[in-house]
């Protein structure tokens, strides 16, 4: 770790009271780069502390899960070895061991002719203590009911009529994007890119694109019923049919589980971005990480500000206090933004400059975690003790 700062981080921005109610809770932050997983800790309200090697070494991870579903927390985590290519790992014990399985965990089967390029997502499900879905490249979904050690491929979607049609977005042809129903097991969303989004009410039996609304500006209709390049969605955290959406330009809201969207871009410096995240109990309030363009991959008007919304999209407001205040240059890629579940909420950002932030007061008021990581890929926070 010659050259990363880490570790040993103060966090003034906890508020004394939240102190006495996070109590000795830990809250763990993993962080997915292009060559290895940084996992931080931090007990209560004091200093961070970064494990003193990253985890995976030299590869580049994509996906990292928390699951905190049951008594002992596990972790997951997406690796991509250039030498032995990709895989699914899993801990039990906060990330300090990890397991990779006998066998791939995630394999596409012989008669569909495709081969796995890498995980993109992983996600325990809501409602079903034991499943886990995971998002890949080429774009399928895949069902693990053993808490992530072995996937099958969930056909349906793979042999959707559409998928001929499908065109790979610029990073690739990815499912990077998984949201279950905490009320019905069987209501799952999708994202993919560039195909846009679809949705499942029988449990991924039956599949259909959910896109009314969003615009496909690089397309020759800009209104088609798939294809749009969806960056990320994510769910309210008090009204669970109100999701978000970054899209290749555009930033929306939709009141019905997806089946309609708005556009809630107005107020915001650019509509172009990749990441989204939704305050875990705070309904209407969500955040953003605006790019200038897709051309300009940089922050928009380079600084460095994450947006938030408390009035689900109607307006907006920057976040900077304790962010860098020059000229700045870090992009965050669309899995690198998320909120804990701790009380204030913890927001957390990651960027390809390889620095983290975190907010430990709903985006109140920042401070740098690290610098000098590999590209930021993912980032992700939960209370885990």
């Amino acid at each position: 770790m010659v050259g990363c700062r880490l570790a040993g981080v103060r966090d003034e921005g906890v508020k004394d009271d939240a102190a006495e109610v996070i109590g000795m809770t830990e809250v763990l932050l993993a962080v997915g780069t292009r060559k290895g997983l940084f996992i931080g800790r931090r007990r209560g309200g004091g200093t961070w502390e970064f494990d003193e090697s990253p985890y995976f070494n030299a590869q580049a991870v994509y996906s990292v899960a928390i699951d905190t579903r049951t008594g002992i927390p596990r972790l997951l985590a997406g690796g991509d070895s250039a030498h032995w290519g990709p895989s699914v790992f899993h801990s039990d014990d906060l990330g300090r061991t990890w397991t990779e399985p006998a066998r791939p965990a995630v394999k596409f089967p012989q008669d569909t002719g495709a081969s796995l390029e890498r995980v993109w997502q992983l996600h325990p499900a809501a409602a079903e203590p034991d499943v886990v879905y995971a998002g890949t490249e080429p774009a399928a979904l895949y069902r693990s009911e053993d808490r992530g050690e072995t996937f099958e491929l969930v056909r349906p979607l793979w042999e959707h009529p559409t998928r001929s049609k499908w065109v790979p977005g610029g990073g690739g042809e990815g499912l990077h994007t998984v949201l279950t129903d905490a009320r019905d097991p069987k209501a799952v969303t999708v994202a993919v890119s560039t195909a846009g989004v679809f949705r499942t009410l029988d449990g991924g039996a039956s599949w259909a694109p959910s896109n009314s609304g969003v615009s496909a500006v690089f397309l020759p209709d800009p209104n088609p019923e798939f294809g749009q390049c969806v960056h990320k969605v994510t769910r309210d955290g008090a009204t669970p049919d109100r999701l978000y959406l970054q899209n290749h330009w555009g930033v929306y809201r939709s009141d019905d589980a997806g089946a309609h969207w708005t556009d809630i871009g107005e107020g915001l410096p650019s509509t172009f971005g990749f990441a989204a995240a939704a305050h875990p109990r705070r309904g209407d309030t969500a955040y953003v990480f605006p790019i200038n363009a897709d051309a300009d991959r940089v922050p928009a008007d380079r600084r460095c500000r994450v947006y938030r919304t408390a009035d689900a999209g109607k307006s907006w407001e920057p976040l900077s206090a304790g962010l860098p205040q020059e000229d700045h240059y870090g992009t965050v890629l669309r899995d690198a933004m998320c909120t804990d579940d701790a009380d204030p909420a913890g927001v957390y950002f990651g960027n390809r400059n390889g620095e983290v932030f975190a907010s430990a007061d709903d985006g109140d008021s920042w401070q740098q975690l690290a610098s000098h990581l590999p590209d930021v890929l993912c980032v992700r926070a939960a209370l885990v003790g």
